[in-house]
């Protein structure tokens, strides 16, 4: 009965996706940045995304910084270069950088067992063979863990109050304990590493994670603009996340959360939503600015300093950057290419939102766009963008 119900969802949704209105096609190039911002206007202007915050930075300075469309539609407020948007799984880049810290400090080590700081870690293995998973392998998502989507939809809550994250993952682990395939020997992101990432970074500091990645990264770096909740500040210029009526995502709403709670309100083809979190923090939870995340940016690409204040030893940003990726990853990192020259990208998504940020550290650039929708060409406007900058 469950399996009927659940192709029955899948083919409805595959229909809606079908039908549903599409964003412009992204261009392959655009000749300056007045075209530029002539077609990511368009592209709000076609409601996906309905808004979206877009900074580039080079050789040490942000060199553009601009935004488009609306933060929130039905109250009116515009995007602003100071617009606030959920990272989602860009959080997963200041976790990793939160993991070296800890190692530069003898905390810990990259081939540390987990069960040396996790011991209630307990995974069942696909065959006799039962090699360690290592902090390496979270880091890489090499581990074999299988991923904790869909299911980490519906954990979902709406008040800002923390989750302590060591419980959150210990509650987890039970349902996604048996390994997919022996450590070390494939590559397959999963959310999962990253939440034990957060659990091992609150048992090596004696600290929460989000205090921890709080007090030794955003505040050094003057990211006063990024939390892992709305505080008031960002309460002021938070966007609200959208998602298109006519979605793939639509019919499967009810089964996975409580849609009543999630959705505000419907204008026009777009659902306006609320404010949410998500129990997995150290995977999901920043929230922020692009001028933030311009400021990470050129952190990382300042070898792990930035106006005088370290938080990295550039040893362990080569470590990050340099490390022989397994499935296209390094540690964190997605490692790829465009015309021969390598660069560094992740992504995020989850409820209403959608961002990437994309390095090419041989070349002091760094990418990062912000959108409050569902849906976004993320490939196709990191290409965009670096081409534009690249042939400048």
């Amino acid at each position: 009965m469950l399996v009927g119900l659940a192709i029955v969802l899948l083919l409805v949704s595959g229909a809606l996706y079908a039908l549903a209105p599409h964003a412009p096609a992204t261009p392959k190039q655009v000749a300056d940045r007045t075209e530029l911002d002539a077609y990511l206007s368009h592209l709000t202007d076609s409601g996906r995304p309905p808004g979206l915050s877009a900074v580039i930075v080079r050789d040490g300075h942000i060199t553009y910084n601009n935004a488009f469309g609306m933060a929130d539609g039905p109250r009116h407020f515009e995007a602003t270069p100071d617009t606030v948007y959920h990272w989602w799984s860009m959080t997963k880049i200041p976790t990793a950088m939160a993991i070296l810290q800890l190692q530069e400090q003898g905390r810990l080590h990259l081939a540390d067992a987990v069960t040396t700081h996790l011991p209630w870690f307990e995974v069942e293995y696909p065959s006799s063979a039962r090699p360690a998973i290592t902090i390496r392998h979270l880091l890489q998502h090499t581990s074999g863990l299988p991923d904790t989507m869909p299911a980490m939809i519906g954990w979902v809550h709406y008040d800002d109050a923390g989750r302590n994250q060591t419980e959150v993952v210990r509650k987890h682990l039970p349902t996604f304990k048996k390994l997919s395939f022996e450590p070390g020997t494939r590559g397959v992101y999963s959310n999962l590493n990253y939440m034990l990432l957060g659990a091992i970074i609150e048992a090596a500091s004696g600290d929460t994670y989000e205090s921890y990645v709080t007090d030794h990264i955003l505040q050094p770096l003057g990211m006063f603009h990024t939390a892992f909740v709305y505080t008031p500040g960002l309460a002021e210029r938070a966007s609200a996340g959208t998602l298109p009526i006519v979605h793939y995502y639509t019919p499967l709403l009810p089964a996975l959360l409580d849609a009543s709670a999630l959705i505000r309100q419907r204008q026009g083809k777009l659902f306006w939503l609320n404010r949410v979190y998500v129990d997995a923090t150290p995977s999901t939870g920043l929230i922020g600015s692009a001028p933030d995340v311009a400021r990470f940016m050129l952190a990382y690409l300042g070898h792990g300093a930035l106006d005088g204040r370290r938080i990295l030893q550039p040893e362990s940003i080569r470590l990050l950057t340099e490390t022989a990726p397994i499935d296209g990853r390094g540690l964190g990192w997605v490692v790829g290419a465009m015309s021969g020259l390598q660069f560094l990208e992740h992504w995020g998504g989850g409820p209403g939102f959608a961002t990437f940020m994309r390095l090419y550290p041989d070349r002091g650039l760094g990418i990062a766009v912000l959108a409050n929708g569902t849906d976004l060409d993320r490939s196709g406007l990191a290409d965009l963008l670096a081409m534009m900058e690249l042939s400048r």
